[in-house]
């Protein structure tokens, strides 16, 4: 079965329609990936489409194949790809990418323009995004393999959309996170992933509607066992009262509404007040009921 992760990337995938967008794309997961020098390039990913995307990228911009290694790691394969020195070069020098870029904390490191900064975005999600289950968490993240990088796209984010991610450091890995369900959505809209975006919001009002029927359910079940021990404490006046003096000494409202409420133990005050000869309301069942305590208290006074 595939993960929410996967169907996001797959959608940044299929948003990818043009060649300004697939080298905006491109970028970002350069950006992201494991190794990225003009030494050589390592990327490594557990999404097939991801790694298809790399190779047509790497053969579009250098003319060289890329021969992706496969593993497998549990129940997942795990893609990795090693690009040359003389690949590398082509692709810093198709995206005039100064070899020290790193050096300078990606202050000369080019971006796209605005315009194509939600597919540089998404590229960085292909290379080292992941989201978890919306059924189970709300939480979205990126794992770089540097400070420099995470900051990057932390003031992108801030300073073109109004997303405030939020930062910490994994195991020596700098990781760039988002808990915030309305953000999330605001990510995934913005990457391409709108029909995930859509899933979330569907996700959000399904646990909203089950969450108010536990609550209601909840209420109910309470007002159900205070109306159960009310009744328990009630027919216990009446059949002290029946066993002592007999019912027939009652007036007859409260002869007529004690012999009601032993033949119905599960009927509310309402219920109680509705199934007499003379239908009153819920206050005057409660009155009814409220002097037959106060008899039966007084029996209890004389027996000692």
């Amino acid at each position: 079965m595939q993960s929410f992760s996967s169907a996001v990337k797959d959608e940044i995938l299929d948003g990818i329609n043009s060649r300004p967008k697939a080298d905006s794309c491109f970028m970002g997961l350069l950006y992201a990936c494991k190794h990225f020098e003009i030494s050589g390039i390592n990327f490594v990913t557990e999404n097939k489409r991801t790694a298809d995307f790399f190779s047509r990228s790497c053969k579009d911009i250098s003319g060289y194949e890329t021969e992706f290694f496969e593993l497998k790691k549990s129940s997942s394969t795990v893609y990795s790809a090693e690009l040359s020195k003389d690949t590398a070069k082509k692709i810093f020098s198709y995206f005039n990418i100064p070899e020290n870029y790193k050096e300078t904390g990606y202050k000369n490191a080019p971006i796209p323009k605005r315009k194509l900064l939600p597919q540089f975005i998404g590229g960085m999600f292909l290379s080292c995004g992941s989201l978890t289950d919306p059924n189970k968490d709300y939480h979205m993240e990126f794992v770089f393999h540097s400070m420099d990088i995470c900051n990057l796209l932390g003031i992108i984010l801030i300073d073109n959309y109004n997303i405030l991610p939020k930062q910490t450091e994994r195991k020596r890995s700098q990781v760039v996170y988002i808990k915030e369900s309305e953000n999330i959505e605001d990510m995934l809209t913005l990457m391409g992933a709108q029909k995930s975006a859509i899933e979330i919001m569907n996700i959000k009002i399904y646990k909203d509607i089950r969450n108010k029927i536990n609550r209601a359910v909840n209420c109910d079940s309470a007002n159900i066992e205070k109306t159960l021990r009310a009744a328990e404490k009630q027919i216990e006046d009446i059949e002290l009262i029946e066993k002592t003096i007999g019912l027939d000494e009652l007036p007859d409202d409260l002869r007529e509404i004690a012999e009601v409420r032993l033949e119905n133990p599960d009927f509310n005050l309402k219920e109680l007040g509705q199934a007499l000869s003379s239908p009153i309301s819920r206050s005057g069942a409660n009155h009814r009921m409220e002097r037959i305590k106060k008899t039966a208290e007084e029996i209890r006074k004389k027996q000692g």
